[in-house]
């Protein structure tokens, strides 16, 4: 019974929550860019994207444990990539353009609220729009927009970190932008739960979400990586390893006090 009256209001309080999103995206957001100049109407829309994201980050109760620094305007964040949930976790840190799927699109309010948040969608298989997606990450790191993108290309089970496509490392080549790895780990009893891979649908993976007392996760900002005299393809290995490093090495201590307990 008390998992059922949790799940029922955490539920009502995302339905407040998207209501809530839509009325910014609707209206708030034209509002401002129709009165404010160009540079003030960004601050706002930034500081409005980072508080939703917060407000979603408190209903899911994720106990975050940060370290690291987070990064100066107009960085790409390159992350590992284990759930949906790793927009609210990043994002909730710093103002952002998301590199997603354009599966993204189709999910219930979601796919509405991400397109008018300014995200960046990638089409499986459209090898016509890298040039296309190339320039916008370019145009928005050089608006000194940081933009965050998960180079893996896929989500995993958080145990392991896949190869990165190092074409998403370009634009920060061709913009002089500084490259910035982040490490995600969920931990304890959600490390199981909280992966969205595979056919899992969206709905029902919230609701399981939201079943949940709360959400461990540790999200470490790793140290900057400066594309100066450096190609995509060594800027993208250079990111992996420093990521799995850290996951690899979370991965191993889960293992150990597992085997003792």
């Amino acid at each position: 019974m008390k998992l059922k009256i949790r799940l029922l209001y955490k539920l009502t309080q995302i339905v407040l929550l998207f209501c809530y999103g839509v009325i910014i995206s609707a209206i708030v957001f034209p509002l401002i860019n129709l009165l404010s100049s160009l540079n003030v109407a960004k601050r706002s829309r930034d500081a409005i994207k980072v508080h939703w994201l917060r407000l979603f980050s408190r209903i899911l109760n994720l106990s975050i444990t940060q370290s690291g620094n987070l990064p100066e305007q107009g960085t790409l964040l390159v992350s590992n990539h284990i759930s949906w949930i790793d927009i609210i976790v990043i994002g909730q840190f710093l103002p952002a353009y998301f590199v997603a799927k354009s599966d993204i699109l189709s999910w219930p309010i979601i796919g509405f609220l991400s397109r008018q948040a300014g995200t960046i969608f990638i089409r499986r298989g459209d090898k016509k729009q890298i040039k296309l997606i190339s320039e916008k990450i370019i145009w928005a790191l050089k608006q000194q927009g940081n933009v965050i993108a998960f180079p893996e290309g896929t989500t995993t089970q958080g145990n392991e970190v896949l190869g990165f496509h190092a074409s998403l490392f370009q634009p920060a080549l061709l913009a002089k932008a500084n490259i910035q790895p982040i490490a995600l780990e969920y931990l304890g009893d959600c490390k199981q739960l909280t992966p969205f891979v595979g056919d899992d649908d969206f709905i029902p993976h919230l609701l399981k979400m939201l079943s949940l007392d709360k959400i461990e996760v540790g999200v470490s900002f790793l140290p900057i990586l400066k594309p100066v005299g450096k190609d995509r393809q060594r800027l993208s290995v250079e990111a992996r390893e420093m990521i799995s490093e850290v996951v690899l090495k979370s991965d191993i201590g889960s293992t150990i006090e597992s085997v003792q307990a």
